[in-house]
């Protein structure tokens, strides 16, 4: 699977982005998905989670209630819609795909086995 990652740019605080992260492969609806975020010098840190049919979500506390994980099996595509944005939320987004048998979300980075590339958020204040 290789994930395409896009959606990312500069936005006030308060704004809005849509990252959206484009799967390869027939089997995209077999896959739990993830967003994850870094900055320089911190760790990657788990942002959200969906499982494979979608039924199933999860984002962090720092998040919830201003961004939203969904899917579109059809288009191959998952979503993080992010609103209300802050300046702590700047950092790199990452997408990751990981094959689940189980209609689960998964909220480690070792448990995913394919990474996109990162789109950069940048929140000004």
């Amino acid at each position: 699977v290789q994930l395409q990652a896009s959606g990312g740019g500069l936005v006030q605080a308060g704004g809005s982005l849509r990252l959206s992260c484009a799967a390869s492969g027939r089997t995209f609806s077999r896959y739990a998905m993830g967003w994850f975020r870094q900055t320089p010098g911190k760790e990657r840190e788990f942002v959200a989670a969906i499982s494979w049919s979608g039924g199933n979500t999860y984002v962090i506390d720092s998040v919830k209630g201003r961004f939203t994980i969904a899917r579109d099996n059809a288009r191959n595509t998952v979503y993080l819609q992010m609103n209300s944005l802050k300046p702590e939320d700047t950092a790199d987004y990452y997408c990751a795909a990981k094959y689940s048998g189980s209609n689960y979300y998964y909220t480690r980075a070792y448990q995913y086995d394919y990474w996109g590339q990162g789109t950069l958020v940048t929140v000004s204040s």
